[in-house]
């Protein structure tokens, strides 16, 4: 029989979460049978119920969070429902061999709780530091807030087989703060596809009739330090007297608006300009233009030990960076990127103005940057990892249920569904 995982994710839908996209299609690729439970996207990823590529996909209505910690409150609340009520209609189906919960919420073993009279086993995929999170997003109540998720993510830990980290700094907080043995806590970062991330003939529209063009590629939410980001270009604009310079922000978040707002109040509307959400080809073609990437992450609790998904993007684009000096972007991007004292803006314009002046530089440090992502930081890595992991877990499973099987007389049959690979 082919081993069955449910994968659980509520932050975004799937497959719009491109790293739980790429676990399941590594995992269907490698012989494994995978369903997704997830929120339905806002203007993505609508039908309730579909296959795509052989990953079975359910998907539920999600309002997002609004008005702080009461707007998560009931957000999560409906998530566990509908999650546990879909969860249950797939336990009716057949059996589920592993629950693999992606957090943010820390919540979700409840649902791994309820399946595993049934023998299913508990994986937590460490995608976010909860408590981290939300003191990152409510400096002024984020106390209380911190000590209950604190409380969460130890039930997670304490209820799971086995955990996936996102990177060694993750790991390091499973092995101390989850108490998690070291056996049972493996690496699987978040990496690109290079086959998704190809590089192009340079656009030069893009530049706006500017001789240099800087991106930004990622989620604009109250941690991700967009804010920070537009007011070094304006000190780099209106300071620094440097005014040739064309950017360009992708993506979009919570923040969105206040960005944009911000940006006009800093008289930017000229040099600066907001794409949201955009295909994978304009992606390409941006990221082959630009001359340098911003990274504007802030440092905190949970940037600091966070591996940003854009940082190793604009690596495998060949293009150089600028970031403030976080703990995990330079263990990410090492010589590929230029660093500012963390959270000094002025520090960020210089940089930027700095990079801009060597074209050699630039030159090199995007050649860097593309051969660590192909020899060590890309997905085809990455998903070997996670297979590995995989086969190591169900085959210590499969051993188990036989020796349950044959110290079991007179039944004929295992107490539990046995896994095995396709």
């Amino acid at each position: 029989m082919t081993c069955h995982i449910l994968i659980l994710v509520e932050n975004l839908s799937v497959p719009f979460d491109r790293r739980v996209w790429q676990e399941s299609r590594a995992l269907t690729d490698a012989g494994y049978r995978v369903t997704v439970i997830c929120p339905m996207g806002s203007n993505q990823d609508r039908k309730r119920d579909e296959t795509v590529e052989g990953v079975r996909i359910l998907r539920y209505p999600l309002t997002a969070a609004t008005g702080g910690p009461i707007g998560y409150l009931r957000e999560y609340t409906q998530a566990l429902w509908h999650t546990l009520r879909l969860a249950l209609r797939v336990r009716r189906a057949g059996p589920i061999d592993i629950v693999q919960a992606c957090n943010p919420p820390d919540l979700l073993f409840l649902i791994a709780l309820v399946l595993r009279p049934w023998g299913t086993r508990f994986v937590f995929d460490h995608h976010d530091l909860s408590p981290e999170l939300f003191l990152s997003r409510f400096p002024d109540r984020g106390r209380a807030l911190y000590w209950a998720t604190r409380l969460f993510e130890r039930l997670t830990f304490a209820a799971a087989d086995a955990v996936i980290s996102t990177n060694e700094s993750y790991r390091r907080i499973a092995l101390e703060r989850g108490r998690m043995a070291p056996d049972r806590v493996t690496v699987v970062r978040s990496a690109p596809d290079l086959r998704r991330f190809v590089r192009r003939e340079p656009d030069e529209k893009l530049r706006r009739g500017k001789p240099y063009l800087a991106a930004y590629l990622g989620v604009m939410g109250p941690q991700d330090g967009v804010d920070h980001a537009l007011r070094a270009i304006a000190h780099l604009r209106y300071t620094l007297r440097r005014d040739d310079v064309h950017y360009i922000f992708m993506g979009s978040g919570d923040s969105f608006g206040d960005v944009v707002a911000l940006s006009d109040k800093l008289g930017l509307r000229e040099v600066v300009e907001f794409t949201g959400r955009v295909s994978d080809e304009f992606v390409q073609r941006c990221l082959s233009t630009a001359d340098i990437c911003l990274s504007p992450d802030p440092r905190n609790p949970l940037n600091d030990v966070s591996t940003m998904n854009k940082v190793v993007e604009y690596m495998a684009m060949g293009c150089p960076l600028v970031s403030f000096d976080l703990v995990e972007a330079r263990v990410s991007a090492g010589d590929a990127a230029l660093y500012a004292r963390a959270d000094d803006e002025e520090a960020f314009a210089e940089a930027i103005d700095e990079l801009l002046g060597d074209r050699r530089r630039r030159h090199e440090m995007g050649e860097l940057g593309r051969r660590r992502v192909r020899e060590q930081l890309s997905w085809a890595t990455s998903s070997r990892a996670l297979v590995d992991f995989y086969d190591a877990l169900s085959n210590a499973r499969t051993t188990v249920l036989a020796a349950d099987r044959r110290l079991t007389p007179g039944t004929g049959e295992a107490r539990a569904h046995p896994e095995g690979r396709a």
